[in-house]
């Protein structure tokens, strides 16, 4: 099982569109990259702790291959905004990768290099080393799922959920 540690935006886009894929075992919604230790929503919502929403992903590399999630990632939000995500702003929502060793850090790289061929040289995703990663409280995981109907879920998760579904058809469970 391979994991990655993203940074997309709001982590509830992230985690409702990898969950429709074949060979993902576990997304889970988190903070990283902060100083503040089990921060709360409340507590990286005003921006104060340096963490990123994130999402954990587990993966089969035997039925999704780490350049598809990652390619996912990269059709799935805008690496050129910088701290921020539609109407989504502050450092909470930045465009991050977290390595967990050389390996990722490579394997991320290219990811960026191949993500340059869509997005041009804007791009302002970080890659930076994984830090001590904390789960997001219960109500945030597999909120799409359980709230399709809420205004930001409407107005925002479903159409980025339908953006990567129409494009990675082939990869759906």
């Amino acid at each position: 099982m391979t994991e990655f540690v993203l940074a997309g935006g709001c982590f509830w886009c992230l985690d409702s569109a990898y969950s429709q894929f074949r060979g993902i075992e576990d997304v889970t919604c988190g903070y990283t990259g902060g100083k503040v230790v089990n921060p709360t929503y409340e507590q990286v919502c005003e921006g104060n702790t340096d963490h990123a929403e994130v999402v954990s992903i587990r993966f089969d590399e035997s039925v999704i291959s780490a350049s598809d999630i990652l390619d996912i990632f990269f059709t799935l939000h805008d690496p050129t905004q910088l701290n921020r995500q539609g109407n989504d702003i502050g450092t909470q929502y930045r465009s991050a990768m977290y390595f967990a060793d050389a390996d990722q850090k490579e394997i991320f790289s290219q990811s960026i290099e191949r993500a340059r061929e869509i997005w041009g040289n804007g791009i302002v995703t970080e890659v930076t080393e994984l830090g001590e990663f904390y789960a997001a409280e219960e109500y945030h995981q597999d909120f799409f799922a359980k709230n399709p109907n809420q205004g930001y879920c409407v107005a925002v998760v479903a159409p980025k959920v339908n953006k990567v579904r129409s494009k990675f058809t082939h990869l759906l469970k």
